[in-house]
C-alpha cells in the first residue's frame, strides 16, 4: 500500500496520532470485528494507552476532518 493512502489514515485527536480501527483492519485486509478480537486476546502485548474507546464527541472531530462520516463508539488506535 502507498505511503500516501497510509498517512491519510493517521489522525491527530487532542496532540495524539491516532488509528480508527476499521482503518487498521481495512490496510490488513481483515475485517474489523476480527482485528478488534485478536488485540483483546493479544492485550498483553500492546502498551496499555495502545487501544481506547472514543464516543460521538471525539469521532465527530476526526469526521470533519476525513468526511462527513459519524460513528459512534469506535476504536481509537494510538
Amino acid at each position: 500500500m502507498q505511503l500516501a493512502i497510509i498517512q491519510q489514515k493517521i489522525y491527530d485527536i487532542r496532540g495524539q496520532k491516532v488509528m480508527l480501527d476499521f482503518d487498521l483492519a481495512e490496510l490488513y485486509e481483515v475485517p474489523t470485528k476480527v482485528l478488534n478480537q485478536a488485540m483483546r486476546r493479544n492485550i498483553n502485548r500492546f502498551p496499555e494507552d495502545f487501544m481506547f474507546t472514543s464516543y460521538h464527541n471525539v469521532f465527530s472531530m476526526v469526521s470533519v476532518q476525513a468526511s462527513p462520516v459519524s460513528l459512534p463508539g469506535r476504536n481509537i488506535l494510538l
